[in-house]
């Protein structure tokens, strides 16, 4: 089970390192679990030609089997034996499980955030849980890590949203997702029928935009460099794995102002060059 969570690691495309050779062995079948069990989830709110409620009822028989594990009683499938074995042996806490799928169900149902507090919010449970458990893992869970840790988490969640806002507007059902603040569009004066021009092909971004998206860049540069230390507290091979995850979003908000924030006709993925570039910043703790 561990064997074919690494797989299914490995089988999405990310722009960030996933339990990679960088790491101790020891760690690479927990992590591809936590992974597995996040990507799954995630997938049911966003792939596929699906009902809302066939969405939420996948999520929610992922609730179920926490459930029966939190219980002690046996669960309904080989990936959540694996799961609950893997937790208890590690001593994971269930709450950041929990968090993940209320995120995921939140995608099914909630498709605009009014300002950046609710961004925010929506962070706390889809990104940041994946950095609790993994200091957890780590041995290396405490107050200052958590924070150095939730920034790192937040910041590539939206570093995500930025590169992704074409994939995302496509979602739900024809009823488009975005993540951007409606607050701060509306400061730009950018409407969503200006994003769905961009998305078809039918406008080219102006300088509304362009401002708009070095706005978010500067904002999510900046949280990232605050749990920037996390890459050199941590040592040896989870350090030099950090700082890969680090560095690979720093290339990612490099790659998006290098084309003026048009992430519809080139959205930013990592070339053999890049992962250059990340891996020497780790190395050499840039």
């Amino acid at each position: 089970m561990k064997e074919s969570s690494l797989k299914l690691a490995q089988s999405h495309y990310e722009n960030f390192p996933v339990a990679s050779v960088f790491l101790p062995a020891h760690l690479r079948g927990p992590i591809s679990l936590i992974y597995g069990f996040a990507r799954q989830a995630d997938d049911f709110a966003d792939e596929g030609d699906i009902s809302v409620e066939q969405r939420l009822a996948l999520l929610n028989s992922f609730r179920d089997e926490l459930d029966l594990l939190q219980a002690y009683i046996k669960p309904q499938t080989a990936f959540f034996a694996a799961l609950g074995t893997m937790i208890k042996v590690n001593r994971l806490p269930y709450a950041p499980f929990y968090d993940l799928l209320e995120a995921f169900s939140q995608d099914v149902s909630k498709t605009r955030y009014a300002n950046y507090d609710e961004v925010l919010d929506y962070c706390t449970r889809s990104a940041n849980p994946i950095g609790r458990l993994l200091l957890q893992l780590y041995g290396q869970s405490n107050a200052t890590n958590l924070q150095y840790s939730d920034n790192i988490c937040t910041a590539l969640q939206i570093i995500n949203f930025l590169q992704d806002i074409a994939i995302d507007f496509k979602k739900n059902d024809g009823k488009q997702r975005i993540y951007m603040c409606q607050d701060e569009m509306s400061a730009f004066g950018i409407t969503e029928s200006q994003i769905a021009s961009f998305v078809r092909g039918e406008e080219k971004v102006d300088e509304n935009w362009q401002q708009f998206l070095l706005f978010n860049l500067h904002r999510v540069n900046a949280l990232l460099f605050a749990g920037k230390p996390l890459g050199r507290i941590l040592t040896g091979r989870i350090g030099f794995e950090m700082r890969m995850i680090i560095a690979g979003g720093e290339r990612i908000m490099h790659k998006i102002n290098k084309v003026n924030g048009d992430i519809f006709n080139f959205r930013p993925s990592l070339n053999y060059w890049d992962w250059l570039v990340i891996f020497s910043k780790a190395l050499f703790r840039v």
